[in-house]
């Protein structure tokens, strides 16, 4: 099993040796590790995989080998209490699911710190305590139209507008070999080459028509190389609904790293606030201030926006929205102080445009562009790169 794991590693280009798949079985044979696969999954990356660059790769990876394994085979797994506390969540018919109320942010706030001060122990299921399962909501793995998840996995419904918990968010990998040449080329009508630097490149026509002039004795003309001068500033939405779109945002990422030189990339989670990073390993303790981006880049860096703009209202509109912390402005005051400082501006929204019209927050991004909100397709590149293209 574990040979054609290897192999399947190399398959996807990476740069594992025998000397490492050697430590990995001393390893298991030791027992270093436990028998479920996430133990498993930490320990094989930590002998095989020497680039944190290339973590990134070897999770798709070992997502592709091992999806729907639990445990290895041969090994007793110790499956956690929690596991099978999730797998038997409550799960409500349509009918219930309507009859659940929206509180609203103020109460939302004001019944979660109720539940904080009140509850003494842990609850699974019910309607009203912090817990999981059930359709409480203040909890985890069930399900409510509008509440605040504590811990724990999402279950998939998309509807907290608050998070408590610690959530890593991994970086785009700006390697992806593109499947298709197509969004190159329709990023390249961003180009504006100018001539800068040492005169290093041969004027061709300029040396003829001075050797010309010099009645055939030969005048070699040199000129600066040509280089795209378009500078792009990008902003990358990563984590939470953004996961289910990763590969066309890394193909995207991949182009905008080839095509142009000046390029300067950050990331941030829903909506932009206060700061915004460049390393999601280190999100939580090297955050960059946005107003120091700003201040930082001249109006004329052409700014483009990633993201499904799929979030609660709360996030964009409201004082402490965020879903990962307590902002003091809302995001729609970041997001227009940036639309201010650069004119040429664009978003590219990899959700299919027939979804739009079901997402409040969607609309609301859309308006403050100023209609300037494009599908992450050939097509919406094409649109967006002439806009942006535009005299402001």
């Amino acid at each position: 099993m574990l040979i054609d794991f290897f192999l399947h590693l190399k398959e996807r280009g990476l740069p594992v040796s025998t000397r490492e798949y050697l430590t990995l079985l001393e390893g298991l044979r030791a027992r270093v590790c436990g028998h479920d696969t996430e133990s498993f999954y930490y320990f094989a990356r930590a002998c095989l995989i020497k680039d944190e660059a290339l973590f990134d790769r070897f999770d798709r990876a070992f997502g592709e080998y091992f999806k729907g394994i639990e445990a290895l085979p041969g090994l007793e797994a110790d499956l956690p209490e929690d596991w099978l506390r999730a797998a038997v969540r409550r799960h409500l018919s349509d009918a219930e699911r309507a009859r659940l109320e929206k509180l609203g942010w103020d109460r939302l706030m004001d019944e979660f710190r109720k539940r904080l001060e009140e509850q003494k122990a842990r609850h699974q299921g019910g309607s009203k305590w912090i817990g999981t399962g059930g359709s409480s909501p203040f909890g985890n793995s069930g399900f409510h139209p509008e509440g605040i998840r504590v811990g724990g996995p999402s279950a998939g419904n998309r509807t907290a507008v608050k998070v408590w918990d610690q959530r890593e968010f991994r970086n785009l990998d700006d390697s992806v070999e593109l499947g298709t040449r197509n969004i190159k080329v329709a990023l390249r009508r961003l180009r504006r080459f100018a001539r800068s630097g040492a005169a290093e490149e041969l004027d061709l026509d300029g040396t003829i028509a001075a050797t010309a002039r010099n009645a055939g004795w030969l005048d070699l003309l040199m000129r600066p190389e040509r280089h795209n001068a378009v500078k792009v500033l990008l902003f990358l939405d990563v984590g939470g609904s953004m996961d289910d779109h990763i590969r066309v945002c890394e193909e995207l990422f991949s182009a905008c790293r080839t095509e142009f030189k000046h390029l300067e990339h950050y990331y941030f989670h829903n909506c932009v606030y206060e700061s915004v990073w460049r390393d999601g390993a280190r999100r939580h303790t090297e955050r960059i201030p946005l107003s120091d981006v700003i201040h930082r880049y001249g109006p004329d860096y052409k700014l483009i926006f990633v993201g499904d703009a799929t979030m609660s209202p709360y996030e964009i509109l409201h004082p402490h929205g965020s879903v990962e912390h307590m902002n003091a402005e809302p995001g729609a005051a970041w997001l227009r102080r940036l639309l201010d400082a650069y004119p040429a501006a664009a978003w590219l929204n990899p959700e299919p445009e027939r979804l739009w019209p079901y997402r409040k927050s969607i609309e609301i991004v859309r308006d403050m562009l100023g209609d300037r909100m494009y599908p992450l397709t050939l097509s919406g590149l094409a649109q967006a790169t002439a806009r942006l293209n535009r005299r402001h």
